[in-house]
């Protein structure tokens, strides 16, 4: 007996079978080269991040982010630089320095200096594939006796925006990926998924956008969004609860 099956079922059965695909959680892996790595391009971005409460909107700071491909002990890495600018009546100084392999992320290094109220707080870090440790030559390092296990390699969490760039962002792509925060809390795997499309403007006009969203495992399942632009997946807006209050950062320039 010869069944015959239609053209337009074949393709309906591949559209859910495609649909089931994309929507299984998938593990991003400390090591693996990540899909849209390219997108990843050397420039500087900045982005204004406010708290809304109510109808107002108060400014917290300037946030600049720098992307370069350097040499460093002969071999090509990724160097992502941020400074953040404080706002008000006591305004400080945060300074980010991390270093990364090219085409899978994998963290080597992260330095952090806060300069605030007259006072320097210095702190750096060690990415190995089972621990986080303070680096031993870094002068006025307050962290240099710190060692955090992990019991698998961890993806800098202060990185997070860029990481999320490189990406294969689509409708239901999922993914759980372990960060880990420096000096924070241990490691842990995080949900990050596609949860639909957005058009918002950006600093030219409107942009068409992923809406990505994580609950950061908070208990309460809390969500925070992000806004990817379709294209470049460069990240337009952020949005998330900050001691009661939305925090807001949006690209400017």
């Amino acid at each position: 007996m010869r069944i015959s099956v239609s053209r337009s079922l074949l393709v309906a059965i591949a559209a859910v079978v495609s649909l089931h695909a994309n929507a299984a959680v998938q593990n991003v892996d400390v090591g693996m080269q990540l899909p849209r790595f390219a997108l990843l391009k050397e420039g500087t971005h900045r982005y204004l991040r406010y708290v809304k409460s109510g109808d107002a909107n108060t400014p917290n700071d300037i946030w600049t982010r720098t992307v370069r491909f350097e040499e460093r002990d002969g071999k090509k890495l990724l160097h992502i630089y941020q400074r953040w600018d404080g706002s008000g009546p006591t305004p400080g100084t945060l300074l980010l320095d991390s270093w990364f392999d090219t085409g899978t992320f994998r963290p080597h290094t992260h330095q952090r200096i806060r300069e605030k109220d007259g006072k320097r707080v210095v702190e750096g870090f060690v990415f190995a594939p089972d621990r986080i440790t303070g680096m031993k030559d870094l002068a006025d390092n307050t962290q240099k006796d710190l060692d955090v296990a992990s019991s698998e390699p961890t993806y800098n969490f202060e990185t997070d925006m860029e990481f999320l760039q490189t990406l294969p962002l689509a409708e239901g792509y999922e993914a759980r990926i372990n960060f880990y925060h420096p000096g924070g809390g241990p490691p842990a795997r995080y949900t990050f998924k596609v949860a639909g499309s957005e058009t918002i403007a950006g600093p030219a006009g409107p942009v068409d956008c992923w809406v990505v969203t994580t609950d950061y495992n908070r208990p309460d399942g809390t969500l925070s969004k992000f806004w990817f632009a379709k294209g470049s997946q460069l990240m337009l807006r952020q949005e998330g609860v900050w001691n009661g209050k939305v925090l807001v950062k949006t690209l400017i320039e």
